[in-house]
């Protein structure tokens, strides 16, 4: 483990009022799109929902697919628990995302955009739509042919998955599409599309004004740029807060813990809980050779103290799970329904502590048939919990 010598930083970058983004506009749509490619890969910025897939390779290969109509997708679905930054990013600084928007419209070669919005967030609309139409008359001004929709979901939290999303907006049921092929040749409509999370797009905005090295020398190797962290459960501090990549969990908690801290829940319940004795060994951010024991996280970052039941807070990301799950595979389907029943049978008395062992197991056959990523992440917040956690799971 290499020690991390990171102290914690804040930035100001996402919601900085930017009120010359006219110019920038109009400045960013008169280079070469490659050179726009570029910039994004060498500034290395991975997408912020959580994945972390290169967002200038993204581009790059949705440009150089022949599709005759392709599509750029700004992903609002923000259904993940203890997440909330995204619903503050459109309602704050919309025009950072739109502007992103038209421009992956111009590198790739699309004049449509779609805002899939999560349905909790309707109430965003009327005010979101006033800047779309704002920022539509603009882009015709300076001879730009974009124009972007909302697409409001029905709050289903696999249709966050970018395939299930497809599904959804096609007027299907919100399933996940197996892969290959992958969206960047065959997504919406089954043409090449572009899907980016909401702060994605906003920190691409970031990049085009002040250019790739400023984004590029925050964070530290394989996690560049700042993070919006939604920080939620005990805290003196709940809140969104934009720091750099790279971080201990250990200055996370130093910052935001109550002086009680016992484990943070790292990216919402798909994600991992670490327990206090590892704080000092994680870091925040994308795995890489120089980062130790690294954690990716979409932003949620739920800090819970020594009067909460670890068992409960499973029994809770069971629950959802069990209820979010589309159905669609067997081994998402009744493996989240084993898992809930299991924990409670122990938890009663009715089934031996080495039943917990057993649930391991099927955990890892989730992790690896399951055939999207709400059954792979099921393993992540349960083996994190039960392992370390394992005597509240029994007594």
């Amino acid at each position: 483990m290499v020690a991390s010598s990171y102290q914690l930083k804040r930035a100001d970058f996402i919601f900085k009022n930017d009120n010359d983004w006219e110019r920038i506009l109009d400045k960013t749509l008169k280079r070469p799109p490659q050179e726009l490619i570029n910039e994004l890969m060498s500034s290395e910025l991975k997408g912020r929902g959580g994945a972390g897939f290169p967002t200038g390779l993204k581009w790059k290969l949705t440009a150089e697919d022949p599709s005759d109509e392709k599509f750029v997708i700004c992903n609002a679905d923000e259904g993940e628990p203890g997440t909330f930054k995204d619903r503050e990013i459109l309602s704050k600084v919309p025009y950072k995302v739109l502007m992103a928007m038209a421009v992956c419209g111009y590198v790739i070669g699309s004049s449509k955009g779609y805002i899939y919005l999560r349905g909790e967030y309707k109430f965003l609309v009327p005010e979101l739509n006033k800047a779309i139409q704002e920022f539509e008359y603009y882009c015709k001004e300076v001879g730009h042919d974009f124009s972007i929709q909302i697409f409001l979901g029905s709050g289903a939290y696999i249709c966050g998955e970018e395939t299930a999303l497809f599904e959804s907006m096609e007027g299907k049921r919100g399933e996940p599409r197996n892969k290959p092929p992958y969206p960047t040749s065959n997504g919406y409509l089954g043409k090449a599309t572009v899907v980016n999370n909401v702060e994605t797009l906003a920190h691409t905005f970031t990049i085009f004004k002040y250019g790739a090295k400023k984004f590029y020398d925050l964070g530290v190797q394989y996690s560049r740029g700042s993070k919006l962290f939604s920080v939620s459960g005990d805290t003196p501090k709940p809140g969104i807060y934009e720091l750099e990549l790279g971080m201990s969990l250990q200055d996370f908690v130093h910052e935001f813990g109550d002086g009680d801290t016992k484990a943070v829940q790292v990216g919402g319940a798909s994600g991992f809980l670490v327990p206090r004795k590892r704080f000092d060994k994680t870091t925040i951010g994308y795995r890489g050779k120089l980062t130790g024991i690294s954690l990716p996280t979409g932003g949620s970052m739920m800090l819970y103290n020594s009067s909460r039941s670890m068992y409960n807070v499973l029994d809770n990301y069971l629950e959802f799970f069990r209820e979010e799950s589309c159905g669609q595979c067997t081994p998402c389907r009744v493996g989240c329904q084993q898992l809930h029943s299991g924990i409670k049978a122990v938890k009663r008395g009715e089934k031996p502590a080495q039943y917990l062992d057993k649930l391991l197991k099927l955990t890892e056959t989730m992790q690896l048939t399951a055939k999207c990523g709400l059954g792979q992440s099921v393993a992540n917040s349960f083996s994190s919990i039960v392992e370390n956690f394992r005597e509240e799971m029994i007594y």
